[in-house]
């Protein structure tokens, strides 16, 4: 079932954010079913576009990824995200008694999850590593992942929009925290010997 909100989460939000608060579902079924297929868009795009397009930086030649490396840095990026959707969701659920949600209207995850698919789908892109052209649909699923989280909260926890609004700053805070996070860890793994192996 969670597939099938994939395409409505972004199409129809409001609509799909109620169908999903009406939906029973556990942590697992939601990242059998949704999470763990849509956070390989980005992974497997990322492996073929770094291998075999390569990208150029100005008039210099094509730099591409060798494939041991590349499968290294895909499989953490893979780990990462599915970690990150899991973590945030906690984060969330855990913030909820301060803005009033009800213990049964606990769905951190499933909110974490279904505002990440735009990021997801827009994983795509990779499979043809265009800086400028990357970072403008990064931009663009970015906002549409935030106008997700502030639209879709107030629904799916069933708190006043204003409420929702301050839960929904507070999300993105913490999801700031842990870029920074994610970033320096990054630093470290590349620094153990897993970084990136350029081939000409």
């Amino acid at each position: 079932m969670s597939l099938m909100h994939t395409f409505g989460i972004l199409a129809r939000p409001e609509k799909e954010w109620e169908s999903i608060r009406q939906e029973k579902e556990s942590t697992t079924k939601l990242y059998l079913s949704h999470v763990v297929f849509l956070a390989l868009i980005p992974a497997v795009a990322s492996f073929y576009g770094t291998t075999q397009v390569g990208w150029q930086i100005g008039d210099g030649d094509f730099v591409r990824l060798s494939e041991t490396s590349a499968a290294q840095l895909c499989i953490l990026f893979y780990g990462a995200m599915l970690s990150g959707i899991f973590l945030i969701g906690k984060f969330i659920d855990f913030f909820a008694v301060t803005y009033g949600v009800d213990q049964q209207e606990h769905k951190g995850v499933a909110l974490a999850a279904y505002t990440a698919t735009p990021l997801f789908m827009v994983g795509i892109i990779a499979l043809h590593p265009v800086l400028w052209m990357d970072m403008l649909a990064g931009i663009v699923a970015i906002c549409w992942s935030v106008y997700l989280l502030y639209k879709g909260l107030p629904i799916l926890m069933r708190i006043p929009e204003d409420r929702g609004f301050m839960f929904a700053t507070s999300i993105l805070t913490v999801g700031l925290v842990m870029l920074v996070g994610l970033l320096a860890i990054s630093v470290v793994v590349w620094s153990v010997g897993i970084g990136p192996v350029y081939v000409s």
